[in-house]
């Protein structure tokens, strides 16, 4: 199998906001930049760079970008890049747009995601007609749960669930921290607490220093390939 669904996958931008502006100051993301080496099967093949910075009107622009830099990955010239622009309301993070694209050699595909909170309606285009749904609040992306999931262990928090737009509606995703490992990473040696997703999909697995990263240090996710995510490094600021 081709590294390809984890690009679409992964990646970690939703943030929590608070009703007043003491607070707001007090616990507003602050930009960053993340980079991970992609792995299957034990050999390095990719690299991934997420970012978070302001995108003005009170909305972030949280984006991850993928890129094959050996083996298959590279030889298909796979790269994919997927960008969330979010909004804070009611205490709650909330996702405005978002919007993925694939390209390699034998296969390009992209997704447009527009949330309309005037009418309550989630729109998705993959180039084949739109399809509409109703939104909930504090509704997410699959570009940004992975973030979500640190900023809730950040608060103390052992499990949480997401509504999440997927294709045709709204899917609650629940998660839960299983344990506490010792993990080694390029960026380093972290003792982590595992979380894994504990409704029926049971494909994913990441590891967090949630005190230090707000971003998993290391996420393995079993279907689409066998592929693992490592932090390498992590950068204040953009």
């Amino acid at each position: 199998m081709t590294p390809l669904p984890i690009l679409r996958t992964f990646a970690a931008g939703l943030l929590l906001a608070f009703s007043t502006s003491a607070a707001l100051a007090a616990t507003a993301p602050a930009p960053f930049t993340a980079t991970y080496q992609v792995s299957q099967g034990g050999q390095a093949i990719g690299q991934a760079v997420v970012t978070l910075k302001p995108a003005g009107d009170g909305q972030w622009e949280y984006s991850n970008q993928t890129k094959g830099t050996s083996g298959l990955a590279a030889a298909l010239g796979a790269n994919s890049n997927e960008t969330t622009r979010f909004r804070w309301n009611n205490n709650a993070p909330e996702t405005v747009s978002y919007d993925y694209r694939m390209d390699a050699a034998i296969k390009s595909k992209q997704r447009h995601t527009d949330v309309n909170w005037s009418t309550n309606q989630v729109t998705v285009d993959e180039g084949k007609g739109p399809m509409n749904y109703a939104s909930v609040p504090g509704l997410v992306d699959r570009n940004t749960a992975p973030y979500a999931i640190g900023l809730a262990l950040r608060d103390g928090k052992q499990s949480v669930a997401l509504p999440v737009a997927v294709k045709r509606n709204v899917e609650t995703q629940t998660f839960k921290v299983a344990g506490k490992d010792t993990v080694k990473v390029p960026a380093g040696s972290f003792q982590a607490e595992r979380v894994e997703r504990s409704d029926d999909n049971k494909a994913f697995s990441a590891w967090y220093a949630p005190q230090k990263y707000p971003v998993p240090v290391k996420l393995a996710q079993s279907d689409g390939g066998n592929l693992t995510l490592e932090l390498v490094s992590y950068k204040n600021g953009h």
